[in-house]
């Protein structure tokens, strides 16, 4: 696995401007700093992957150019494989958004990206996805609690509910309030 400072260099490298890779870094950053806090609740887990991934699972949002934000972590994917990184690495690009998106969620939705499943399948794509889900890129950039999560993404069906609260029972909630400036 690549360390922090070499997944930094690949996000300098493929951002398109300072303020993009100031954005999406400091909410890659973030959202390791929730799976680290989460971690004791995920045994057996590997830590170091667990971080990589937290690092690397919004670097697609670079490749955009106007694409529709659904794509980021198919685009993310390709480009982490472009650059020869193990496929644990490049998964947690097209796993994470959501609670995962179905082959029938893409066909359902029809949505802009292959047909297929992009859900989490390793405890570490897990915890990446459930961490993820209490921070956000949007501007300015704001911490999302478990009922605010819940609540957005009743929207596409209570069957993501319902994996949402199972995500909640295993890994708890973090203590955003410790995470803030």
């Amino acid at each position: 696995m690549p360390s922090e400072d070499e997944i930094r260099a690949l996000h300098e490298r493929h951002a398109p401007d300072r303020d993009t890779f100031d954005l999406v870094w400091a909410h890659c950053v973030t959202v390791w700093r929730i799976a680290e806090q989460l971690l004791p609740r995920a045994a057996g887990v590997d830590p170091a992957l667990v971080k990589a991934g937290c690092l690397a699972h919004d670097i697609g949002v670079y490749r955009l150019r106007g694409d529709p934000y659904i794509r980021h972590g198919v685009l993310g994917h390709e480009l982490l494989r472009e650059e020869g990184l193990p496929e644990a690495l490049c998964r947690f690009c097209s796993c994470h958004t959501g609670v995962g998106i179905t082959r029938a969620d893409v066909a359902r939705q029809a949505l802009p990206i292959p047909p297929g499943d992009y859900v989490a399948v390793s405890e570490e794509e897990r915890l990446v996805m459930y961490a993820d889900k209490f921070h956000t890129k949007s501007s300015p950039p704001r911490f999302v609690t478990a009922d605010g999560y819940r609540r957005d993404v009743a929207r596409f069906g209570v069957d993501k509910v319902v994996c949402f609260d199972a995500m909640v029972a295993r890994y708890g909630e973090p203590d955003l309030t410790a995470l803030r400036p």
